[in-house]
């Protein structure tokens, strides 16, 4: 990996990670202590220093962090991969699914992760004192399609016509992702995926909930919501009801450029074409931490 090359600007190292230079360098330095620390568990009984042996071609901490992030900005096959890195494409499997939980622990040391549920309304309070509005909605993204007539059943998303993973993702004022829920099938209804997470049911009364028309009935466990109205055939939309409308919409646009932030990564825009399982929870996850890290990274001074 040219790591040289790929920061050379701005504009080339967020094409190929997602991140500025400055970004890519200061989150290079935990991640570097995040890869000695499994490096050293993972071999406790070695005999000789780490390090010794042949250099392969992820040497440095900066060419496996340049890696895992090329893998989830870019989302090539591992045949791909292989060619580009040079080596085969084993080795890119195994490479990534080494990598990735460790850029994974690495975030979470950055306090950047998105929180998967939330458990109560203090737990709510103490994660997120400033917070008070939150802006909610669905996100899906492609799968293959399954073999089983069960699993196509069970994947099958009647809003996106085809086989999808659906998340409900919960931001702040700043397009921060607080809350980011575990992957479910795409057939789920937001509400009802909602409900399953306790998300609504576990937001402080003071803070308002901005959603739309796919989580109707959501005042009933939180009231302080703000959802626009559906037109009905005997009830059609008043002037007032479709400006009141416009206006929600308006300030909903934040969650739109939350989840866009998330889709960044190429991992989270192509449908999921790996085999091993839960690993496309693991790219959302990741991919909402990055953007977290994007947001709230500030230069030392």
């Amino acid at each position: 990996m040219r790591v040289a090359s790929a920061l050379q600007s701005d504009r080339l190292c967020t094409s190929l990670t997602g991140l500025r230079v400055a970004e890519f360098r200061d989150l290079t330095e935990s991640f570097a202590w995040n890869w000695e620390e499994y490096a050293n568990r993972r071999k406790s009984d070695r005999k000789r220093k780490p390090g010794g042996g042949r250099t392969g071609q992820l040497g440095t901490p900066e060419e496996k962090l340049l890696f895992a992030l090329f893998y989830l900005k870019s989302y090539p096959t591992y045949d791909v991969l292989s060619f580009i890195v040079g080596f085969h494409r084993t080795r890119a499997c195994q490479w990534t699914l080494m990598l990735l939980p460790i850029l994974e622990k690495t975030l979470g040391r950055k306090l950047v992760l998105p929180d998967r549920k939330i458990s109560s309304v203090e737990e709510f309070l103490k994660k997120f004192p400033e917070a008070k509005d939150v802006f909610g909605d669905g996100t899906e993204r492609g799968i293959q399609r399954p073999k089983s007539q069960k699993r196509q059943n069970k994947t099958y998303s009647g809003k996106k016509k085809t086989h999808t993973g659906k998340q409900i993702v919960l931001s702040d004022a700043n397009k921060r992702i607080l809350v980011l829920t575990p992957t479910k099938s795409g057939r789920r209804h937001d509400k009802r995926l909602s409900d399953k997470t306790g998300i609504f049911q576990n937001l402080p009364p003071t803070v308002t909930a901005w959603l739309d028309t796919g989580f109707q009935g959501v005042k009933k466990d939180h009231p302080n919501s703000l959802i626009p109205k559906k037109k009905t055939r005997s009830h059609p939309l008043t002037g007032k009801d479709k400006q009141e409308n416009r206006l929600i919409s308006s300030f909903r646009v934040i969650i739109e450029h939350a989840i866009g932030g998330m889709k960044r990564y190429q991992s989270m825009q192509h449908p999921y074409k790996n085999r091993k399982p839960r690993l496309d929870d693991l790219f959302s996850l990741l991919s909402a931490g990055l953007w977290n890290y994007h947001l709230a990274y500030s230069p030392k001074t």
